[in-house]
This record gives structure tokens, C-alpha cells and sequence, in this order.
């Protein structure tokens, strides 16, 4: 009784202090454990599938179907995690159903949050579970934890999982640093959405990282944050290296594959990046806003931020221009040339020349400024010629019609620079002749 009665006066305290009730929602890890008896407790595939279904799925709160639409789950992944680790859901389940004694030091995280961000709009916390996709993400103003990963601790079982998952509950300790967590996808429900590129997903990531660190004064449990600040002109110089190149998952969300090995050196890259902006902004407040409410639609924003915090070594123009300087173009289109307005409807080939060499393992198109209904009719492949400096097809093009095409950057030189797009565009004539 007294223990319940200190976890109200501290959520209560904490309240006040943010100046609202923060919303947890936890519904979903009940359901889930009541599919789970039923499922266990059967052999029959197909009434599984009908316990799922009706005691989780159709059950789920908001913040679940958020999950899986976010996360893209089938019913057959959370039957397959059922069956394959049963130690392991066994061990997690007491952690699981007790979320509510971790929701004071929550709040009182997001309560710091709002103190160094005054502008921070409220969202609510749903605590689910999921199929090992994720410990925690956000949609639109939904935090969403995956609470079979954000809960995990010492007494968890870990033994049946690849190594991969073993590390991760090794390394980053999860059910103690889940507050820090909630703080971290709390502020990306205030970001806005990160353009594609790695760049971006890197500010993108660092700016919750290093928010949430900054206030809660707690240090990020991101393996990659600390051997970044130990390695730092080595991930530098593999970063310059791939920076144009979109090696996403070497970054971010993936096995690293490059000779650093470490996963998810992209949100060292963002961290760092933001903790140098704010450290020489004389306007504290100022800057924590402007990482914030950062538009990565505006180059010109990111490069003020990136340049000011001084973490590469040339202004991000002057890397562009390098990068560029050695991307290949395209020379040619035959046999109508580009912008042609009397070409001949039919089965038309079209042959592409670069100005060098090309991998022929990566090619790509995209459809026009005008969109899909000014694509051609794709045909068939001819391939490669000209010691691989030429690309062939054959497309089917209608008579009195405008065409649009892209050249596109998945094309790429044998070193890996990629192509600077180019548009194709030409009309067809009235008719057959």
C-alpha cells in the first residue's frame, strides 16, 4: 500500500510540474498475455491463429494497430515468435505486466523535456507488444513501444535468440533505460519527417538522441555514441565515403557491413553534430528549437546547422561539388536525340550513352515531373554495349502522346558515384506512318 502510494504522489508531483497528465496506455500487454495462455495451451494451428486474432488483434488499442501498420506484422510473425521462444516469453512476462512502475520517471523525463522545450506538444504512450521489429517508434503523435524488447533485463532469458538479439539485450540494457527511450521517440513526435537521404536520417536520429540526453541529463546507452567519440576521424572518413553513396543500413537500423562493424553509427554522426551546434549556440533555448523543428525539405537548414557544428572538414557545398565532379552523365539518347517532338509510335528502342564505364549490376527509372499516366510501356531489355558505356530498351510508345522519363541515380559508374539524373522527354506523332 505504501509503495502504491509513493508511485501516486510521484506521478502526481510530476504532473504538476509538466503542467498536464502524461497518457500511458499498457492495454495491449494484457490481451497479448491472455492470446498467449490460449495459444500455448494448443495445438491446433488454426485455433492459434483465431486466439490471436480475437484476443489481441482484434482487441488492440490504438496504439498496437499503430504498431503493426507501422511495422508492417503479420499474424504469422507473432505465432512464430510464440512458438520459437518459449523461455524467453516466460521470463518476460512479470517485467511485462508491471509497465506501471516505470511511468513516474517517464513522466518526469517528458516534465524536463518540456522544460527545454517549452513548444512540446503532448503525446500519448502505448506499450505493446510486437515481433521483435522494434523496441520503440513513433506515429504522428503516438509513442509505440514494443515492449517484448524495451523490457528486457538480467532475469530475461536470452539463450534461444540469433546473436545479433542477444547483443542488443546485452548492450543496450533495455528495461533500465527505458525512460530515456520514451524521451527519444517522444521527440520525434515533434520532428518533422527526414527527407531521403543519410544525412538527413542521421540529424534526424541524433536530434532525439541528444535532446533526450540533454534532458534528462542521462547518458545516451547507444553503443555506437561512445566508440564514435573514441574513433572519431575514423567514422569521419568512413562517413565522408559514403555519404553520396546511400549505404543506409551500413548507418542506421542495420548490420554494419563497412570495416567499422558497428551498427547504427548514424546517430553518433547526428549526436555529435547536434551537441557541437548547441554547445557553441549562444542562444541555448534557440538552438535546441532549431533541431527540433528542423524542415529537412530546406538544404539551406541543414547546411547552416551541419557547417556550424564544425564535425566535417569542407562546408557540405564544397563536398557536393566534389561528389558531383565525379558522378557520371548522360551523353546521349538515340536514336531521336532528347525533346524530339516527331517520334514514331510503335515499339521504339532507346539506347542511353554515359559518359564512361557503368555497373551493370545497378539501373533504374523514374517516372517524370508530369507523373505515371506520361510513362512509356516498357517492352523488353536489349542491355549493355559500348564497353558498358551504353544502355538499350525497347519501349511501346502510343501515336499523339507526351512522354516523360527519368534517367535515374540508381544508375551508377564503376567506382559507385551515381548518375546525375536526367529527364527524357519527347511526343509522338498523330499517327503510324
Amino acid at each position: 500500500m505504501k509503495k502504491a502510494f509513493f508511485y501516486f504522489l510521484i506521478a502526481t508531483i510530476s504532473t504538476a510540474l509538466s503542467g498536464q497528465a502524461q497518457q500511458f496506455v499498457a492495454k495491449d500487454i494484457d490481451n497479448f498475455w491472455a492470446a498467449f495462455d490460449k495459444i500455448t495451451a494448443t495445438k491446433d494451428s488454426s485455433a492459434q491463429y483465431q486466439y490471436l486474432k480475437n484476443l489481441y488483434l482484434d482487441q488492440g488499442t490504438e496504439g498496437l494497430k499503430s504498431l503493426i501498420q507501422v511495422r508492417n506484422y503479420q499474424a504469422k510473425e507473432f505465432i512464430d515468435a510464440i512458438k520459437l521462444y518459449p523461455k524467453f516469453w516466460q521470463s518476460l512476462r512479470a517485467n511485462s505486466l508491471n509497465t506501471q512502475v516505470h511511468y513516474p520517471e517517464i513522466e518526469a523525463d517528458i516534465a524536463k523535456l518540456k522544460n527545454i522545450y517549452p513548444s512540446l506538444k503532448p503525446a500519448t504512450l502505448f506499450f505493446s507488444i510486437g515481433a521483435f521489429r522494434t523496441n520503440g517508434t513513433i506515429l504522428e503523435n503516438r509513442v509505440l513501444i514494443g515492449a517484448e524488447l524495451a523490457l528486457g533485463d538480467e532475469t530475461t532469458i536470452i539463450e534461444e535468440f540469433p546473436e545479433f538479439r542477444q547483443n542488443f539485450f546485452r548492450e543496450h540494457q533495455p528495461k533500465r533505460n527505458l525512460a530515456l527511450l520514451c524521451t527519444h521517440e517522444y521527440v520525434h513526435t515533434q520532428q518533422k519527417e527526414p527527407v531521403e537521404d543519410l544525412l538527413s536520417y542521421c540529424i534526424y536520429e541524433g536530434v532525439a538522441e541528444y535532446i533526450s540526453c540533454l534532458a534528462t541529463g542521462k547518458a545516451s546507452n547507444t553503443p555506437a555514441i561512445a566508440f564514435g567519440k573514441a574513433n572519431q576521424t575514423k567514422v569521419i572518413d568512413q562517413f565522408l565515403e559514403d555519404l553520396h553513396f546511400g549505404n543506409l543500413y551500413n548507418w542506421l537500423w542495420g548490420e554494419n557491413r563497412n570495416e567499422l562493424k558497428i551498427r547504427d553509427l548514424g546517430y553518433y554522426i547526428g549526436y555529435e553534430i547536434c551537441e557541437r551546434y548547441c554547445t557553441m549556440a549562444s542562444d541555448k533555448t534557440q538552438a535546441i528549437k532549431d533541431l527540433i523543428e528542423l524542415d529537412y525539405t530546406k538544404n539551406e537548414a541543414i547546411e547552416r546547422i551541419v557547417d556550424q557544428s564544425k564535425l566535417l572538414p569542407k562546408p557540405l557545398s564544397d563536398l557536393k561539388k566534389e561528389y558531383d565532379a565525379q558522378r557520371p552523365s548522360v551523353l546521349s539518347v538515340a536514336p531521336f536525340g532528347n525533346k524530339r517532338k516527331k517520334v514514331k509510335p510503335g515499339i521504339l528502342p532507346i539506347s542511353i550513352t554515359f559518359s564512361e564505364e557503368m555497373d551493370v549490376e545497378h539501373r533504374g527509372f523514374e517516372f517524370g515531373p508530369l507523373g505515371a499516366e506520361y510513362a512509356y510501356e516498357f517492352h523488353k531489355i536489349v542491355g549493355w554495349s559500348n564497353q558498358n558505356r551504353t544502355f538499350t530498351i525497347e519501349v511501346k510508345v502510343k501515336p499523339n502522346r507526351k512522354y516523360q522519363t527519368v534517367i535515374s541515380t540508381r544508375f551508377r559508374n564503376k567506382q559507385g558515384f551515381r548518375l546525375q539524373p536526367f529527364l527524357v522527354e519527347f511526343e509522338t506523332t498523330k499517327y503510324k506512318t
